[in-house]
């Protein structure tokens, strides 16, 4: 019991002083504070060196007063004075040994440096020092290999060890790689395998070379002879090969299944660490020549670290975790089997950091204070403690001290207590040293920020008022403005750890002084800071298109609005770059004008406007018409260059001249210089410079590790000649990268982790061979050591175990065989960012009218975030309507509001309704919390139409009107506004009456109205908020029964029925005279019409009057006598109820000028159709002619 209430205060302590007594003593910025030592820079663990330089041993510490060093050497000391050979640079622990005068291998040991002031003592890493070695390939004879085609080949490498070890490759004896693929592939020990061997293999140069990174040397071995023959070749030449050959086979290779030839056996085991690169092979002999997969029998391969190489023979999985344990197969396939082979995989973890390494205390005396040295590994790792170098045990007792396994609780410290704290964490696989002190200090506060000091920020936009401060106990920080009446809590103000005010959205009335009051039990400080809130600088008048013709001026207008005391620049682009240096282009400070405009004129110009703290932009496109056309004579390309020659070769430089071509009458104007890569880029060809045409020599700058070969091709105004001939090669040396990776991001896939990725160099780029990438990262804001791993062939790295959305500051540096490239600028990113924890608070709704709300909160403290703040989302829904009517609703709706925001509109309510909301801030990785549900009632709005309108009982002068209430209540219905209004026959209103109607009535009956008249009725319902939409409905009265009676059918009246008799005889006895006139060949005034006409044939209607042209009296198209039905079928009209509409119908017929009827002769249209068809003509029917007559009367 007692050592679990120790255990709940340890965390207690640990917990509050976490919070507050992490902090570093500012040396650079505070003169005279003391700090005990601490280690800012040594050489690694395992330091390999070069044996032909000096060799350096970094140490390099910082403290109050400043550090004395020294080293001891395999555990004891090292008397430097004592070595002429060695000396230590001033102000620094960093050795120097001159092996001018000396072997290095004297020197390869054990080291530790030791770095002390009065206030502690802290140590190095034992760093191992070891010279590189490339020792000599031992002297052998290769007797030469005969093998029969179509059997497996192990050609040996057995390059001699190195440190490190070698590279190895094969090439031949034109230092060509040798090609290989799925049947011929290197192994990871340098072997070549070949799982079937054909005739092509048969050569003399298979050489194996290793090359030794640090001395920069490469071994190549005696090359190897094979030679491939089938069987019968075989006997023909075992005399002559019998006596100094390797026989391999005599029996013919059939087609076979596959076998491994590496690894042996089933199964196999491997063990790798946490975070290195785990690689298994698997090669198989067979024919044909097997296919290699690979599967994990536990699980999927992880996919983004998981790589395969030498065309799937070896499985690579970089930065191993414990998830990466268990048993991985590999299977070899062919037509004719497969095999398989199960390899068992360990992971052991040397030891890592849980939290970070033990961070260093600044402590008031009589503070409290923890030191946490946390950590993991396979097999669980061992702590120890010690205090300035001596094991804690043998170190002087102090009561203030508890020892707890891999933490240090310290009580109620005095002065004089500061010292340095070394933890170790070791297993078999590795160890780490951390140094953390305690410093004991009691310092009044002290403000570092520049006093006095001037923010200038835009509208709208954050601004950020430092106050970093420096006392023991860690000071309060207190903001105030202006006459300190009050503090600045609460909106819009946040305050950071750091001591830093935020006013998230400045406004005007933020600006003003603003003081910074640092305190503690020794004493206060003020500093005074200003903050200067500006206007936006804004485009009022934003260039306009233009289309212009050739040779005139445009003027493109950009004017602004900015703050008075921010003087704007003001630049134009063209086409995203800079203007054309053009006379004729003239930039005012808010036009640009340009005059003879030109075809090269025309594209997109965009105008922006600079201030030293925001910009404003706008852009506009110009388009130029009427080009001169192109002149009428044609030129010829020209020829192209020869002779090309390479003179003043250099490691990154060459001459290269050449013979200009014939120019066809027009001149060269200029040479364009092309090469090929034949390593990175084999076949395609790269724009390298161009010269101008009266030049025929150029000095090109050429990049490390690249076998150039140039051609040139030669410009005029018809255009580009055919490439010369190529020039011979030209191999430039290797060189480290002059460049390192660009795009370098950091961003988290899972809360725990950091994605690093980058935009890998190319092959052009690499400089040399075996490129690769030095991965570094660490957190921001804390003094830890860079973190490094090592990446090929990937363009990004994920970290683990990260905190979740923290900074980082990452780094990336290219590496190739001849070193490395140039310090890489730091770039930042987070953390993977995880789900929020806290809802917004103070939550509230303002409702602002019946449709319309404004919900209010308060931000959630960005810790709580845990991420990119996005923004916040209202959830809310309609729970149902306060009118007793209505149904429920409760269909959720979402507002997401962007950014910091503290409140949002809610648009678009439903009147006289009950709503419940909650608001929930949001970042990258999703939704926090909800806040707790609360509800607000909307009031009452106009209602909406009536559902339904419904005419009934329809009389003379009476009708009846039924409707239902509205769907959308909105309230309490107080009442029904009717409104009626006639409508005549030409739809044209009358005068409208309005009635009010009560609430609770859903009928009305109208009276004294007209008979036989249509009424438009218009019905709406009212609240106490005004009238709704209304409904509409159209009826008609009943007809007097009286007036119809009187109505009399003209139709049935004997007069009537005696007169269309009448007129149909008429009708018949002109037809009758017509056709006999006719026949007799007489002449009137229709016929001499038709004689007066040039074409015989039918003449069209006529479009403005509607009429036919005169019928044709060709003799080849005489009609027959008498009169025939028209093709369409008989017309027939046997009622006897027709009326004069039916009668009315027909209207081809029409009187000409002198009375005569010529209807006879235009006929229906299918009449005429008939005729135009059959070129036949036939005499209308008398019924159409008497329809034609009806229509004229």
């Amino acid at each position: 019991m007692m050592e679990r209430r120790r255990m709940d205060a340890a965390l207690l302590v640990l917990f509050l002083v976490h919070l507050a007594t992490a902090l570093e003593v500012p040396l650079d910025l505070l003169e005279g504070l003391p700090q005990p030592p601490t280690i800012t820079h040594q050489s690694p663990k395992d330091y390999i060196i070069d044996p032909r330089e000096n060799i350096i041993i970094h140490c390099e510490a910082k403290g109050k007063p400043h550090p004395s060093f020294s080293w001891t050497r395999n555990g004891t000391h090292f008397d430097i004075d004592q070595d002429p050979n060695v000396t230590m640079k001033p102000h620094s622990g960093t050795l120097v040994v001159d092996i001018s005068r000396a072997k290095a291998e004297q020197y390869e040991c054990v080291y530790q440096c030791t770095a002390r002031n009065k206030h502690g003592t802290a140590v190095s890493n034992n760093i191992v020092v070891r010279q590189s070695r490339s020792p000599l390939w031992s002297k052998e004879k290769i007797k030469p290999i005969v093998v029969q085609e179509g059997v497996s080949l192990v050609l040996p490498c057995r390059p001699p060890a190195g440190l490190p070890p070698p590279i190895i490759f094969w090439m031949d004896n034109n230092f060509q790689r040798l090609p290989q693929s799925r049947r011929v592939s290197q192994s990871l020990n340098g072997d070549l395998y070949f799982s079937n061997v054909l005739r092509e293999d048969s050569r003399n140069d298979y050489i194996c070379y290793a090359r030794f990174p640090y001395t920069q040397t490469i071994q190549q071995k005696q090359p190897i002879t094979v030679k491939v023959l089938n069987l019968d070749a075989i006997n023909d030449t075992m005399a002559a090969f019998y006596n100094d050959t390797d026989l391999f086979s005599e029996d013919p290779a059939d087609e076979r299944k596959p076998t491994f030839l590496i690894p042996s056996g089933p199964s196999s085991s491997k063990m790798v660490l946490r975070g290195q690169v785990l690689e298994m092979e698997c090669i198989a002999e067979g024919l044909p020549t097997p296919e290699i997969s690979w599967t994990k029998n536990s699980g999927d391969l992880p996919a983004d670290r998981t790589s395969y190489l030498h065309y799937q023979k070896t499985l690579r999985i970089v930065n191993v975790s414990e998830s990466d344990a268990g048993d991985y197969r590999c299977t070899a396939r062919n037509e004719f089997g497969s095999v398989y082979h199960t390899i068992h995989v360990m992971v052991k973890a040397a030891p890592y950091w849980i939290s970070g390494a033990p961070r260093n205390l600044v402590l008031a005396p009589g503070e409290d204070g923890v030191l946490t040295c946390r950590a993991s590994g396979t097999p669980k790792p061992s702590v120890t403690w010690a205090m300035n170098g001596i094991p804690i045990e043998n170190s002087p007792k102090d009561l203030s001290r508890k020892v707890e396994d891999d933490t240090i609780i310290f009580s109620v410290v005095q002065t004089g207590s500061s010292a340095v704290y070394q933890c170790n964490v070791s297993n078999d696989y590795g160890y780490l040293l951390s140094n953390a002190f305690v410093n004991v200090l009691s310092e009044p506060p002290r403000v570092l920020t520049q006093a006095n000091k001037v923010y200038q920020v835009i509208k709208n936009h954050r601004a950020l008022l430092d106050c970093a401060s420096f006392g023991s106990p860690i000071p309060k920080i207190t903001w105030f403005k202006d006459s300190r009446s009050s503090t600045l809590d609460g909106d819009p103000y946040i305050h950071h750890d750091n001591g830093t005010l935020e006013i998230h959205v400045a406004q005007a009335h933020n600006s003003g002084k603003y003081t910074c009051v640092a305190g503690n039990t020794l004493g206060i400080y003020e500093n005074h800071v200003y903050l200067e809130v500006k206007d936006p600088t804004r485009i009022l008048k934003q260039p306009d298109y233009k289309q212009v013709q050739r040779g005139r001026s445009v003027v493109f207008e950009c004017k602004v609005t900015y703050d008075p005391s921010l003087q704007p620049t003001v630049t134009w682009l063209k086409d995203d770059g800079e203007l054309p240096d053009d006379e004729r282009l003239i930039v005012g400070f808010d036009s640009l004008t340009i005059n003879d405009v030109t075809e090269n004129d025309a594209g997109v110009y965009t105008c922006i406007m600079n201030t030293t703290l925001d910009n404003d932009s706008a852009r506009a496109e110009l388009t130029v018409v009427g080009a001169t056309p192109t002149p009428a004579v044609v030129y010829e390309r020209p020829d192209p260059p020869t002779d090309l020659e390479l003179t003043d070769k250099k490691k990154r430089s060459v001459q290269l001249t050449w013979t200009p071509g014939d120019e066809h009458n027009s001149p060269i104007q200029k040479f364009l210089i092309q090469y090929e890569d034949s390593l990175h880029h084999r076949g395609h060809w790269h724009n390298l410079t161009e010269v101008p045409g009266t030049k025929t020599t150029a000095h090109l700058k050429l990049s490390p590790y690249v076998p150039y070969i140039f051609r040139v091709l030669a410009l005029n105004s018809v255009g580009f000649s055919h490439p010369s001939f190529p020039s011979r090669m030209f191999k430039t040396e290797p060189a480290a990268p002059d460049e390192n990776p660009t795009g370098v991001h950091g961003f988290g896939t899972e809360h725990d982790n950091l994605v690093i990725s980058w935009k890998p160099l190319t092959g052009l780029q690499s400089n040399g061979p075996g490129l690769h990438y030095k991965v570094m990262w660490r957190q921001k804001l804390m003094e830890s050591d860079w973190t490094k791993v090592t990446v090929a062939n990937n363009s990004k790295f994920v970290v683990s175990g990260t905190p979740t959305f923290v900074p980082y500051e990452l780094k990336v540096q290219a590496v190739n065989d001849y070193g490395a490239g140039p310090e890489p600028a730091i770039a930042h990113g987070y953390s993977g960012e995880d789900l929020p924890v806290a809802a917004p608070e103070n939550v509230q709704a303002v409702l602002l009218n019946s449709t319309l709300s404004e919900v209010h909160w308060d931000p959630v403290p960005s810790k709580s975030i845990r991420g990119h703040l996005k923004g916040y989302k209202v959830y809310y829904w309609r729970e149902r309507s306060l009118h007793k009517h209505n149904p429920h609703h409760v269909e959720k709706q979402i507002l997401t509001f962007s950014g910091n925001r503290t409140h949002g509109m809610l648009p678009g309510l439903h009147p006289f309704s009950l709503y419940s909301f909650n608001v929930r801030v949001y970042n990258g990785k999703g939704d926090g919390p909800p806040s707790p549900d609360q509800q607000f009632e909307t009031p009452e709005g106009v209602p909406g139409a009536p559902t339904s309108l419904v005419v009934t009982n329809t009389n003379l002068d009476t009708l009846t009107l039924e409707w239902n209430p509205p769907h959308d209540r909105n309230g309490h219905i107080t009442g029904y506004t009717l409104k009626y209004q006639p409508v005549n026959n030409s739809n044209e209103l009358g005068p409208v009456e309005e009635l009010a109607l009560p609430a609770n009535a859903t009928s009305f009956t109208l009276l004294n109205l007209k008979y036989s008249t249509r009424y438009k009725f218009y019905l709406n319902a009212k609240t106490v908020r005004g009238a709704g939409l209304a409904i509409s409905q159209e009826a008609v009265t009943i007809m007097d029964e009286a007036v119809t009676s009187r109505q009399v059918d003209i139709a049935t009246q004997g007069w009537f029925i005696g007169l269309m008799c009448a007129i149909a005889l008429l009708i018949l006895i002109l037809l009758i005279i017509c056709f006999i006139q006719r026949n007799k060949g007489g002449k009137y005034p229709v016929k001499e019409k038709e004689d007066a006409h040039t074409d015989p044939e039918f003449q069209p209607m006529k479009d403005d009057d509607c009429t036919f042209g005169e019928y044709s009296d060709n003799e080849d198209h005489k009609p027959l006598k008498g009169s025939r039905t028209p093709s369409n079928g008989t017309v027939k009209r046997d009622d006897s109820d027709d009326s004069l509409v039916d009668y009315g119908e027909g209207g081809d017929g029409q009187f000409n000028e002198d009375g005569s009827f010529i209807g006879q002769y235009s006929g229906k249209s299918a009449s005429r159709e008939t005729a135009e068809g059959h070129e036949s003509s036939e005499a209308p029917s008398p019924i159409n002619a008497m329809n034609s007559l009806n229509s004229f009367v």
